[in-house]
């Protein structure tokens, strides 16, 4: 990563976030991104940050979204929408970078967080807990539309939304040929939400279960569980 200072650029300290007997493997971070293109900046600006989160540590897998049908109810079964959920349900922390268009995330994107359901897949919510990074890129002027879009369904997902996020705009100008981002204010922004990221999760991971742990559902819980056990027609 030739735009890293690494006298500047330090590993996360676990002693200092996480407690003893708590998730020891690296962080799993699943990277979405929002755009379909061959030259996407989005995908650039999301590979570009899980080359900073390896080198903080983390076990960093990208999803293409590329196949992904419209959200429908007989196209549950698709394999790019198992691919999804299965990588939301390993992940521990995510990052969702989408383009701006139309003043908006776009559909990509949406597509995505729309065929992860708040519903226990197996008796686990695919994103309940979890750390969530936010990103955008434009092709004109720094706009945060898509960004504070993202940060309500990240919270509607149930998920621990961080608050540092990266906006990167005329993203044409901020990559060269080969897709690489170039040094700037914008990729050292990048690289800082990144390592906030890390350490959220590394703060959170082994405690997420609890953090989430809720009145109203242990009440449903209890209630469904009478209903089971008290059937006057058995």
């Amino acid at each position: 990563m030739p735009n890293i200072d690494p006298d500047s650029f330090r590993l996360p300290d676990v002693e200092r976030l996480a407690l003893p007997g708590e998730p020891e493997h690296p962080p799993r971070v699943l990277m979405l991104s929002g755009s379909l293109r061959v030259r996407s900046y989005s995908r650039f600006l999301a590979q570009e940050a899980g080359r900073v989160l390896e080198a903080l540590g983390a076990e960093v897998r990208i999803y293409d979204p590329a196949g992904l049908p419209l959200v429908s109810d007989d196209a549950g079964s698709h394999p790019k929408v198992s691919e999804l959920r299965d990588l939301s349900l390993w992940s521990e922390a995510q990052v969702w970078c989408s383009p701006e268009r139309h003043g908006a995330m776009t559909g990509v994107m949406k597509t995505q967080i729309d065929w992860l359901p708040l519903a226990p897949i197996g008796g686990v919510r695919p994103t309940q807990g979890r750390t969530l990074a936010l990103m955008q890129v434009s092709g004109g002027s720094q706009s945060f539309n898509t960004l504070n879009q993202m940060r309500i369904l990240g919270r509607w997902m149930r998920m621990i939304t961080i608050p540092n996020q990266s906006s990167v705009p005329k993203a044409f100008t901020e990559f060269d040929e080969g897709g690489r981002m170039k040094p700037s204010p914008y990729y050292n922004r990048m690289v800082d939400v990144m390592e906030e990221l890390i350490k959220f999760t590394l703060l959170t991971r082994g405690r997420a279960e609890y953090l989430v742990d809720r009145y109203s559902e242990r009440v449903e819980s209890a209630e469904a569980l009478s209903l089971r056990v008290n059937q006057r027609s058995i």
